[in-house]
């Protein structure tokens, strides 16, 4: 018989899980965030190690840093502010969490954030309410105040899009969980704002010869370029030879593969394989399975759904799972 692992604290309202580590870190509406161990890996059980004071206004946001880089959570809480905090181990006493930066914003607020490890460096990728994209580059990986701005741009193709100021609901981060010498740092973005030109999903890749982000693919069929986004997420891949990333609007789920060699202007092909629908709704979040073959989604109709393609390709509806009160 299945049994809970872990149950959070009346007020969580978010968390997100170190698979390194086997820490799970929770945001709470008092502003707090708890971080949860357990003492034996083999018995699952999981116990509230440390809770913190980040912000005076609710935690909408947690987010881990690569875990070669340290224990550390990003924080973005419901005015907007994204800190950094990490766990040190003092020699004389227990590790404590400790503040590391706050982020400028200047008048518009952080919607998303994601890390990603390039050969390099440890990146951020920050999407704003005015749907402005920061892209921060971790200097030292030894000293995790040392950020530096690396990019700054608009989730647009045509960079001489002129429009007035956006107003950005929400925003959604995904990078591309492939890693090795062979990958350039990419990740794909879509926003639900005002703007229409803002929200079609985009898969950015960043030009090692001229230093510099460019959009080279965009999800999204020419009618529905406009459509709002809510989540999406970049599957691992296995050896496949194109990608596979999922995008949540009203209309479904659609799975896209993107192409791996780029044309002569340097964009991707794209094909929307399958357009998956059960949420009735907007859809939350989205996570696939380390194989890359599994996605589970979970909506306002308060369920989760699991879903897998058959060996031709089709994709269905694998598991159903209802909360049991």
């Amino acid at each position: 018989m299945d049994k809970a692992i872990l149950t959070l604290d009346k007020g969580s309202l978010c968390s997100a899980w170190n698979y390194s580590g086997q820490r799970l870190a929770a945001g709470s509406v008092d502003g707090t965030v708890s971080i949860y161990d357990s003492e034996d890996p083999a018995s699952s059980n999981f116990t509230r190690t440390f809770r913190f004071k980040v912000q005076e206004t609710s935690i909408l946001k947690v987010v881990w840093v690569p875990p070669e880089y340290g224990d550390a959570v990003a924080c973005i809480s419901a005015d907007g502010i994204l800190t950094l905090w990490e766990e040190v181990v003092n020699d004389s006493g227990p590790p404590q969490w400790k503040f590391c930066k706050s982020f400028d914003r200047n008048s518009s607020q952080v919607l998303d954030i994601q890390f990603g490890v390039s050969t390099t460096s440890l990146k951020l990728v920050a999407a704003f309410s005015d749907g402005h994209v920061k892209v921060f580059e971790l200097l030292d990986p030894f000293e995790m105040t040392n950020w530096q701005l690396q990019a700054e741009f608009l989730n647009v193709i045509e960079s001489t899009s002129k429009f007035s100021s956006a107003s950005c609901s929400s925003a959604s981060i995904s990078w591309n969980p492939q890693r090795g010498e062979i990958s350039q740092s990419s990740f794909v973005l879509g926003f639900n704002s005002d703007i229409p030109q803002l929200n079609s999903s985009k898969v950015w890749e960043f030009d090692q010869d001229h230093q510099r982000w460019l959009p080279v693919a965009e999800l999204a069929s020419p009618e529905e370029k406009g459509d709002q986004v809510f989540v999406v997420a970049w599957s691992p891949n296995i050896g496949r030879p194109y990608e596979v990333i999922a995008v949540a609007t009203l209309k479904g789920i659609s799975i896209w593969h993107v192409g791996s060699n780029p044309d002569p202007d340097g964009r991707l092909s794209v094909e929307r394989v399958a357009l998956l629908s059960g949420h009735g709704g907007e859809v939350w979040e989205m996570e696939w399975d380390v194989s890359g073959m599994t996605l589970a989604t979970s909506g306002r109709d308060g369920v989760v759904r699991v879903w897998q393609s058959n060996l031709s390709g089709t994709w269905h509806q694998q598991a159903l799972l209802e909360p049991t009160s």
